[in-house]
């Protein structure tokens, strides 16, 4: 459990410095995206991306 909740901490922390270069495909498009503004800089928490993804993931590995 603790190596599933440290992975998805790495993969919030990686996406949220990746997003601001990906452009239009920036986290936040999602209701429950999260972009919180500190000291000028916008941090994205995507939520509910990670959900969709892993939601997404989950059906191609029953699928499969």
């Amino acid at each position: 459990m603790v190596k599933w909740l440290i992975t998805v901490v790495v993969v919030l922390v990686v996406f949220s410095f990746v997003a601001p270069r990906l452009g239009r495909y920036a986290p936040g498009r999602l209701p429950g995206d999260l972009q919180i503004p500190v000291r000028g800089r916008i941090y994205y928490i995507p939520i509910a991306s990670t959900l969709a993804l892993s939601l997404l993931v989950w059906l191609i590995g029953k699928i499969i």
